[in-house]
């Protein structure tokens, strides 16, 4: 038995050194000597990468471990570096491997000759003389593969942007030295004409003919821009009268110089509804409604109803919209507003009746129209006081007064801003006191501006400011909402809803005719969607030239939730010996 044993012994042991011999480890490369961008670009060349998750063999390590210098070199190139210099070391770690590269990448190949030809015809337009000049400015610099195909195709999508749509590139080399370590470039484009825009075809629409011409940035015969055919998609998307659109140039159809454009659109859903509930710490708990008919009509009327029911306001509005013709959107509008505010400060019930114009103008949006207010109100009132207290302020007034206004924005991205900013300017004024109760005239301006910084701009900056002036012959017959009042959550933090302004003799806060508020905030996101903020704000309402801001800081949580981004604040008034305590502030809705 101990000699069958001592026999079956080595059978046993066979398959457990068979199983040895084919143990298989995994690969751990460390490159040296140059920074993080080369390390990932060797990397990503090196065989040997592909190992770090996986079994490898010996023999295959010790291959690829023999291919890695001539690869890591190769990988240099498109950097500049022809000279490199690569020292490996293969090291066994237990059943793993470790590949350790020391790279000298030597002297870089510099660029010293760019010679880029264009027809005079193409140099004429900036946006060509730009792209143009990108290239020219590599002279002197390192030669870089990425930068430099960059720029030469952003040169070609130029020439294509500005109606060359026959430019050919038919010179390019890039001649490398490595001896002198010197590259030249040359390149060369044979531009052909110059094409204009054709006839304009919109197919689906369900308007009448010639009713979507008025979004046109261009007319048949004017030179072709790509850029003013993205203008007319975002133009045709924004009027919301259309579920698909697209905007396509029939450039395997161009002939005698120019290019028709197929407009290919899809009714949007004609009546839509909307409603649910919302919270905001100006507003309180409350439901919003609303049907909006896209269009009433074929010639693209609109008409939009919403009703605000909230612990603190209720509004009921309506507005009717007639679109003109023309590439300016004019259109005029006609609406009504009942509003019932109540306020930390005041309580007001007013009915407004509005009609104005509105108009593309020199890249702003322009609006100049008519507002008849009338309704009653008090001041002063703090939650359920009886309006005998005394300090509070009754009143009644009836108001005729013109408003023009003035308002742009600009942004990268809508939905999240990294880099954008938004302007907005009113003024308003009664013809003296006809068909009012007072006279009076307003200035306001609002700002804003946001910038991303940092690693992968995950910090936003966002300033803002308000200011406004108010000349009447009347303060006590304006209504809370043409009187100057600060706090809250887009004005100082820390203090309730228009809680900041000019005080009586009982310390009421009535409201003041001059307006000055700043803002600075400073956002980090620790994720795509999830971020925290701090701020510090500054502003009060007040008279003449009585100016003492209140200031008001915290700390914040933000939330780039399935609808919209939600803010929420915790501020704190600072050096204000009657006010303490922290208020909490809640904004759901865009950056700008």
């Amino acid at each position: 038995m101990r000699r069958l044993r001592r026999r079956l012994a080595p059978l046993f042991l066979l398959p457990l050194l068979l199983f040895a011999s084919l143990a298989q480890a995994g690969v751990q490369l460390v490159v040296r000597g140059v920074d993080e961008p080369l390390q990932q670009a060797i990397a990503a060349s090196v065989g040997l990468s592909q190992y770090a998750h996986r079994d490898v063999s010996e023999a295959q390590i010790r291959r690829l471990y023999a291919q890695a210098p001539a690869q890591a070199k190769a990988a240099l190139e498109p950097y500049g570096y022809y000279e490199a210099d690569i020292a490996a070391q293969l090291q066994p770690i237990g059943k793993d491997w470790k590949v350790t590269l020391d790279v000298r990448t030597g002297e870089p190949v510099k660029i010293t000759s760019v010679d880029v030809q264009l027809d005079a015809a193409a140099l004429a337009l900036p946006s060509i003389r730009r792209a143009r000049s990108v290239l020219t400015r590599m002279r002197g610099k390192q030669l870089d593969d990425a930068a430099y195909d960059a720029a030469r195709d952003a040169l070609s999508a130029a020439l294509t942007a500005n109606g060359f749509l026959d430019a050919k590139l038919v010179t390019h080399r890039v001649e490398v030295n490595t001896a002198q370590r010197s590259a030249a470039i040359r390149l060369a484009w044979q531009v052909g004409q110059r094409y204009r825009y054709g006839a304009v075809h919109f197919e689906g629409s369900q308007f009448n003919d010639g009713f979507l011409d008025r979004y046109l940035p261009f007319k048949p015969g004017d030179w072709f821009d790509q850029d003013q055919l993205l203008q007319l998609q975002q133009a045709l998307n924004g009027a919301d009268y259309f579920a698909v659109v697209n905007v396509l140039p029939q450039v395997d159809e161009k002939a005698h110089g120019r290019v028709d454009i197929k407009v290919e659109l899809a009714p949007a859903k004609r009546t839509i509804y909307t409603g649910g509930p919302f919270i905001g710490t100006d507003t309180g708990f409350g439901v919003r409604g609303g049907v909006e008919r896209r269009w009433v009509n074929r010639r693209g009327h609109k008409w939009k109803n919403e009703l605000v029911l909230a612990q603190r306001l209720k509004t009921l509005s309506t507005l009717y919209s007639i679109p003109m013709p023309g590439d300016d959107q004019r259109s005029f509008n006609y609406g009504a507003n009942f509003r019932d505010a109540n306020t930390s400060t005041s309580q007001s019930r007013t009915l407004e009746l509005v009609a104005n114009e509105t108009k593309l103008w020199h890249g702003w949006t322009r609006t100049v129209g008519l507002h008849a207010l009338s309704g009653t109100f008090t001041v002063g009132k703090r939650s359920d006081e009886p309006d005998s207290t005394p300090g509070i302020e009754h009143g009644s007034s009836t108001l005729l007064f013109a408003e023009a206004s003035l308002s742009r924005k600009d942004a990268d991205n809508y939905d999240f801003v990294h880099d954008g900013w938004s302007l907005g300017f009113a003024a308003r004024s009664t013809a003296a006191g006809l068909l009012s109760s007072a006279s009076f005239s307003q200035l306001t301006a609002d700002a804003k501006w946001i910038h991303a910084f940092g690693t992968r701009k995950r910090n936003r900056l966002i300033l803002r400011g308000s200011a406004g002036k108010t000349w009447t012959d009347d303060f006590a017959a304006l209504p809370p909402q043409l009187r100057f009042f600060a706090g809250g959550d887009r004005s100082v933090r820390g203090y309730g809803y228009q809680s900041i302004g000019p005080e009586n003799s009982y310390g009421r806060v009535l409201g003041g005719t001059s307006l000055l508020v700043a803002s600075a905030e400073v956002e980090h996101y620790f994720t795509r969607n999830w971020g925290i903020a701090t701020f510090l704000d500054a502003g009060n309402a007040f008279d003449g030239t009585d100016y003492r801001p209140k200031l008001g800081t915290g700390i914040g949580v933000r939330w780039r939730s399935p609808v919209g981004m939600i803010r929420v604040d915790l501020g704190t008034p600072i050096r204000d010996s009657q006010r303490h305590g922290v208020v909490l502030h809640l904004v759901i809705g865009p950056d700008l």
